[in-house]
């Protein structure tokens, strides 16, 4: 014991020696009396933690305290060849949808063991390039992109860099992609299928980017259920999933002639459909759901507010985030998990923004 106190008045003989240089798991062992290898097992936060004594690990915890000693855990990533690490990938986070993913996304990681480091990314395919150059440079151990369309090049690069993908929300062609998406072909189809039965005939549809598999999906799936009832869009105009540019795709579409007034709108997502709603009402002067139904998409908070009473189809978001968590860590953990897109169906959810219309008869 008296070489422990002597190695710890050593130590701060040079006044502030703690302060200006990193303890290392050496110092704890020394100062513990115990190898550097114990120290690694008390922190370590798998199976070899449960095989230290409570004797030992109360002398290194001690030890510890006293110095200020906290693992480096970058350091334990290049020794144990794994960082912990997942990179997650956004284009943007204005949609309250994906800010809310992002959340639980993390939480999610976290409880699993596992840390998110967040890229935001450019929409489109251009300009990605250069920033997965830094997230090689990270050693992520995998990765999960969400309102990202990834380049089959950029695909090919994590495959051969060996970082296992979980696209969430959106989708793409390449078969070595797994990807966890709402069943977005078919709650587009409910909600053709809603307005048909509300007896519309004139049914617009507001898109959002077309180079999203989203949008590809949704437009796919209401289009065909406007057919199955004997119907097809009235008109289309382009919101690109921005508020402001939908806001005009609405007063493209309804500054027409009221007999060729849309008597009802699909707008792609909530968060255009809030916008559209605002723009219809306050700037048009029509009455929603007197003189046009609108439907959106997400169930985003806000979409259930009384200002808005939106009528729209939920995503079942904790059931997608844990999915795709889940299924990330197996490819992790073990590299012949086989490529899968995990569809999660969702639900129409009917609020005030839509009515049956009166039909007459005689």
């Amino acid at each position: 014991m008296l070489l422990l106190v002597a190695f710890w008045r050593r130590q701060n003989s040079k006044g502030q020696y703690m302060k200006r240089n990193k303890v290392s798991s050496l110092d704890v062992a020394r100062l513990a009396g115990v190898s550097q290898s114990a120290v690694s097992r008390v922190f370590s936060k798998d199976d070899r933690s449960s095989a230290v004594s409570s004797n030992m690990r109360k002398r290194v915890m001690e030890a510890a305290d006293q110095l200020g000693y906290r693992p480096n855990a970058l350091a334990r990533a290049v020794f144990v060849g794994k960082s912990k690490i997942v990179a997650v990938l956004f284009s943007y986070l204005d949609n309250p949808f994906y800010a809310d993913a992002l959340e639980r996304i993390c939480l999610e990681l976290q409880a699993s063991g596992y840390h998110a480091l967040v890229f935001m990314m450019p929409e489109t395919t251009q300009g990605i390039d250069q920033v997965m150059e830094e997230i090689l440079q990270y050693q992520v151990d995998g990765m999960i992109t969400a309102s990202v369309e990834l380049s089959s090049a950029i695909c090919a690069r994590c495959y051969d860099s060996g970082i296992p993908v979980v696209m969430f929300v959106r989708t793409q062609d390449d078969r070595r992609l797994s990807a966890v998406t709402a069943d977005n072909v078919a709650g587009a189809r409910s909600v053709a299928q809603y307005l048909a039965r509300c007896g519309h005939k004139r049914i617009a549809m507001i898109a959002g980017w077309e180079g999203a598999s989203t949008n590809r999906d949704r437009e796919l799936g209401f289009t065909a259920g406007l057919s199955e009832a004997g119907l097809s869009i009235h008109s289309r105009a382009v919101g690109h999933f921005h508020p402001q540019r939908a806001a005009a795709a609405a007063r493209e579409l309804f500054t027409v002639a009221s007999d060729n007034r849309p008597d009802a709108v699909f707008v792609a997502n909530d968060y255009m459909a809030v916008a559209v709603m605002d723009e219809l009402r306050f700037k048009l002067g029509l009455r929603v759901p007197d003189d046009v139904s609108v439907v959106g998409y997400d169930d985003i908070e806000i979409a259930g507010f009384p200002t808005y009473n939106l009528t729209t189809v939920s995503q079942p978001l904790p059931a997608m985030v844990a999915a795709t968590v889940t299924m990330l860590i197996a490819k992790i953990e073990s590299r012949n998990v086989e490529p899968e897109h995990l569809l999660i169906g969702g639900q129409l959810v009917v609020r005030g923004s839509t009515k049956a219309q009166s039909v007459s008869t005689k």
